[in-house]
């Protein structure tokens, strides 16, 4: 499993920090559990009222990825899921996906959680969407490495770097 290694995290968790979770609305099942492993998350941490937000599929997450972050949210998390079928779609989609949040999180300065799953079948989707049975929790990943990561930025711009 690619969990394997993954570093245990400390988070001191900055007061007042905005927190959007997009996700896709295919494969229900799977974004039923990305989305529940993200709550989980944010309670976790103590993050009160995040935004979630429904699109309609991982194409789309980008888009509206740069929206929330300009509008001043301190993490954006990015849920989906692409399983590869037979033709080249799952390649473009995912490829859009994965620059397009990357892009995002490089131009606005916004830490972009990668909650997108690329499986080859729906087995892999499953094994990694946080439900009952799952070895993975991607979900709750993407929530912890974005408010992570937007902790560590707020703690460098309080030092005046």
């Amino acid at each position: 499993m690619s969990g394997h290694g993954a570093p245990e995290l400390t988070i001191e968790t900055p007061a007042g920090l905005k927190v959007a979770v997009i996700a896709a609305q295919w494969h229900e099942q799977v974004m039923n559990g990305l989305l529940d492993g993200a709550d989980r998350a944010l309670k976790e941490l103590g993050i009160d009222g995040a935004t979630v937000l429904r699109v309609p599929g991982t194409f789309e997450l980008p888009v509206a990825a740069k929206r929330l972050a300009e509008a001043g949210y301190d993490a954006v998390v990015a849920l989906g899921v692409v399983i590869r079928g037979g033709t080249p779609h799952f390649d473009y989609v995912c490829q859009a996906a994965t620059v397009g949040l990357t892009q995002v999180s490089v131009d606005t300065g916004v830490p972009v959680g990668f909650g997108v799953l690329t499986c080859d079948d729906e087995q892999q989707a499953l094994d990694r969407a946080g439900l009952p049975g799952s070895a993975e929790d991607k979900g709750h990943e993407a929530v912890t490495a974005a408010v992570a990561t937007a902790a560590v930025l707020r703690a460098v711009a309080g030092a005046g770097a």
